[in-house]
């Protein structure tokens, strides 16, 4: 979802969540309606202060899984510490939050959506408060951990370069009041792509 701030690409991705009721129509996940939030659909927000200080990182991602009782403690810890493996934080499995940079925190943020094996994972700007070189390797380290792992991925962004880097589909949205007005298809494109004189022409 791409668009200037005030748009509502927030608020669609909150209804998608469940958060937030639609004021008309309805939402719907493979057939289903969508009326309150729930484990098929995790959220990975802009603030990654969302990680409780006093767990450590494996414990961070565990959580969820122990308190929507999807598993029991060994097998939550196990696969923790895969996803942890597939971030590249396994060596700071018990490392606590203060102790990690911003964009490590943002990959224990994912490793702990991902735990939850979501139908879809919702991420609302992930990336914006890291700095410009972080959030390139940020980029990159999600776009290889979609390679490997394969998820749904609805993400929120007013970068059109990023758009156009992480997402194949891009619906434009405008504001006042919020609509699609355009959606464009952007497979051909990757972090190899920037600065190409078709890169820059998208």
């Amino acid at each position: 979802l791409l668009g200037p701030s005030g748009c509502g690409k927030s608020t669609l991705l909150k209804s998608i969540a469940g958060f937030i009721k639609p004021c008309e129509g309805e939402i719907r996940l493979q057939g289903q309606k969508v009326e309150q939030p729930g484990p098929d659909r995790i959220v990975v927000f802009q603030e990654f202060d969302q990680l409780p200080p006093w767990k450590t990182v494996k414990q961070n991602v565990m959580f969820p899984l122990l308190a929507s009782k999807t598993l029991k403690r060994r097998e939550a810890e196990e696969r923790a510490l895969h996803y942890l493996d597939k971030v590249g934080l396994s060596a700071f499995a018990d490392a606590y939050p203060h102790t990690l940079s911003g964009g490590m925190k943002a990959r224990v943020a994912i490793a702990r959506a991902l735990a939850m094996q979501p139908k879809i994972l919702l991420m609302d700007e992930p990336f914006a408060a890291l700095d410009a070189l972080t959030r390139r390797k940020m980029q990159e380290e999600l776009l290889l951990l979609w390679e490997e792992v394969r998820f749904t991925l609805l993400f929120v962004t007013h970068s059109i370069e990023e758009a156009l880097v992480v997402g194949n589909r891009i619906l434009l949205l405008s504001p006042h009041p919020g609509r699609v007005r355009a959606e464009i298809h952007s497979h051909q494109y990757d972090l190899h792509s920037l600065g190409g004189v078709e890169f820059q022409a998208s």
